[in-house]
């Protein structure tokens, strides 16, 4: 059939009307496609990618224009990207700003700090309750279980908005890793790629991959679950000095309780408070209804522990525990190894929702101190190897932990601590006595010898007096005398040709007795001309050869506390003491200068504490009187054969 003319019009008209719309299409500029987003930093890092990102702040009352606080809110993250599982991360963030850090979710301080802790010069954080990241190999990229993040909220002084309170770095502190520079994107995100140091090799291996491998330190602790049930568990707690100069007397451990956990049951040591409170008032007497708390000893989220007398040795039930109750003293292994180690059982009970066997979740934020001992840093339990015991029955074979965790802490040393054993030189060639300087501003005040033998109160006006006699000013105010409850003086006796000799005096002005005490003395230049020492046991130190170590022998193992003079309304209290002369010979130290410094101590520990040294040691300078000297010492030994 014919088409008729009017459609053909139609129809051409409409395809001149498309091929006039395609080629318009082609005429036109196209717009180009946007450009695909950059990949994240963390896309090109085949570690440990660590990130800071702070997320805001606000000004803090009260105001105060030259120091102003500021509440700051950041998110620090940790990122496995790396083949093999991260094992207890731990992450440096170098905090500059004054920080005061208030709380950090999935994360504590590594140095056993609790929370709000100052962090100015910078911090260690530990991961908790995730300690470890898996691998995207061994978890097909999940991201849950391969990053952690840590929300930071804190106080820091003085940056504010515009300026960001950024740390000056961040970095990861396990060993095996090497973290390139941090690099900062805008003004408030920093992050940083660590990279394993032997990509060959699992830096996290051991005997069991599964765990890490034992660390060593000054002080290890150890804490091993040993029974299990649904809503309780016995743990284990044993304390070991590793240090040759390391020491505790009367030990007080404490911790943090994470999940509301308290202790029923002791035994070896004891709570410093008994106190259940927390419990009656708290979660846990909600769920243990029908328990009586009266039987539990303590409910303190951070309870403090203390060891028990030796009385309470065989005590069927408090005592019976190996290496417990010798009155918190643990001697340095080179002194007696079995008196290195104290230990304690104690009952732990769970609250939900962690209430069945496998659920097992150790205090945080250790820390342990003495009477007169080294100050120890302890960092967070790191999960290792189950620990073993020997068979109680006496069968050859052996018990392991259900699951063991140690912390390991280290000797520290508090610029702000005030001292607590001091040290004074005196010689042959000068009548005076130097004391240890106590404060900083002012020098000690030159003592005649006799006045090391009067207790501090009593000195001012021998020490007034002998200045007057030496001709020297005298400051005003006074310097503090240094109050320390040990002090030590030492005496270069004799110098000639082929030897010398020094005399050591240790004095105790506490209200307590020192049994088995020892005392370390390093000599830089002296030691291997040590030949004797003549009423101590005393020998050079194993390992040093600038250290020489020193103990009372059997039957004079102790240095006794401070008692009344003869005539207590009158005379002074006399310090307990012991002496010793100790002899060198110089044909193993050619060139030595005794007088001029080689042969005074560089460093003096007592039980493990380093002693305050006096700034400036004994000259030559002629003496006012010989007989002044004499006298004094004299005077001192005679006193101290009368103890």
């Amino acid at each position: 059939m014919a088409v008729p003319a009017q459609l053909h019009s139609i129809i051409f008209s409409f395809i001149l009307l498309l091929l006039s719309l395609f080629d318009t299409s082609l005429s036109q500029p196209q717009t180009p496609s946007p450009a695909p987003a950059p990949p994240p930093p963390s896309d090109s890092c085949n570690g440990i990618f660590l990130s800071y990102n702070y997320t805001g702040g606000h000004a803090l009352p009260p105001t105060d224009p030259t120091n102003q606080a500021y509440r700051f809110e950041s998110t620090l993250t940790v990122l496995n990207n790396g083949r093999h599982e991260l094992k207890s991360w731990r992450a440096f963030v170098g905090f500059q700003h004054q920080e005061l850090l208030v709380s950090a979710s999935n994360a504590v301080l590594a140095d056993g700090s609790s929370f709000p802790a100052e962090v100015g010069n910078g911090t260690v954080l530990a991961g908790f309750p995730i300690s470890d990241l898996k691998s995207a190999v061994e978890t097909a990229g999940d991201r849950a279980q391969m990053e952690v993040r840590v929300g930071l909220v804190g106080t820091q002084l003085g940056v504010g908005a515009p300026d960001v309170p950024m740390p000056l770095n961040i970095s990861l502190v396990n060993d095996g890793y090497s973290c390139l520079n941090a690099t900062n994107e805008g003004n408030n995100v920093m992050h940083v790629c660590c990279i394993q140091d032997d990509l060959n090799s699992d830096s996290n291996n051991g005997v069991n991959d599964e765990f890490l491998a034992r660390q060593e330190g000054d002080l290890v602790i150890m804490y091993d679950v040993i029974r299990t049930y649904s809503d309780n568990y016995w743990a284990q707690v044993s304390i070991s000095i590793h240090n040759p100069l390391g020491r505790l007397d009367k030990w007080q451990l404490s911790f943090d309780w994470m999940r509301e956990e308290f202790i029923y049951a002791m035994r070896g040591a004891y709570p410093y408070v008994v106190d259940t409170t927390d419990c009656i008032f708290g979660r846990q007497g909600q769920h243990y209804k029908e328990m009586d708390f009266s039987q539990v000893l303590n409910c303190e989220r951070r309870p403090t522990i203390v060891d028990l007398p030796p009385t309470r040795a065989n005590d069927s039930i408090l005592g019976r525990i190996p290496f417990c109750c010798r009155n918190g003293t643990i001697l340095p292994p080179l002194m007696d190894p079995s008196k290195s180690i104290s230990s304690f059982n104690m009952q732990v009970y769970k609250m939900p929702p962690d209430l069945n066997r496998t659920e097992l979740v150790p205090p945080q934020n250790w820390k342990i101190k003495g009477t007169m001992n080294p100050e120890y840093e302890c960092g967070s339990p790191i999960r290792v190897t189950p620990s073993q015991f020997p068979d109680p029955s006496g069968l050859p074979s052996a018990t392991a932990s259900i699951a063991s965790w140690q912390v390991v802490c280290n000797i520290t040393q508090s610029k702000q601590a005030v001292p607590r054993c001091c040290v004074s030189y005196s010689a042959f060639f000068n009548n005076s006595a130097i004391p240890c300087k106590y404060i900083a501003t002012e020098p000690a005040l030159l003592l005649q010898p006799d006045a090391l033998l009067i207790p501090f109160e009593n000195r001012t006006a021998e020490a007034l007096s002998w200045a007057d006699v030496k001709r020297r000013s005298v400051p005003n105010p006074l310097p503090c005398g240094d109050n320390c409850g040990v002090s030590i003086n030492w005496h270069l006796l004799s110098d000639h040709k082929d030897g010398w000799t020094a005399r050591i005096t240790l004095f105790n002005w506490g209200d307590s007795s020192f049994e088995d005490w020892f005392a370390a003395v390093q000599l830089d230049k002296a030691v291997p001309g040590f030949e004797e020492v003549y009423t101590f046991n005393g020998s050079k130190l194993l390992g040093s050869n600038n250290t020489l170590f020193m103990q009372g022998r059997p039957g004079l193992n102790y240095l006794l506390a401070e008692t009344d003079g003869a005539k207590p309304k009158k005379d002074p209290r006399v310090p307990g003491t012991q002496q010793s002369v100790i002899s060198f010979k110089k044909k193993s130290t050619p060139g030595i200068e005794v007088a001029a410094g080689d042969g005074f101590p560089t460093k003096v520990l007592f039980n493990g504490e380093e002693c305050a040294l006096p700034t400036r040691l004994p000259s030559k300078a002629p003496m006012v009187s010989g007989r002044s000297s004499v006298f004094g010492f004299l005077t001192l030994a005679l006193l101290l054969l009368m103890q």
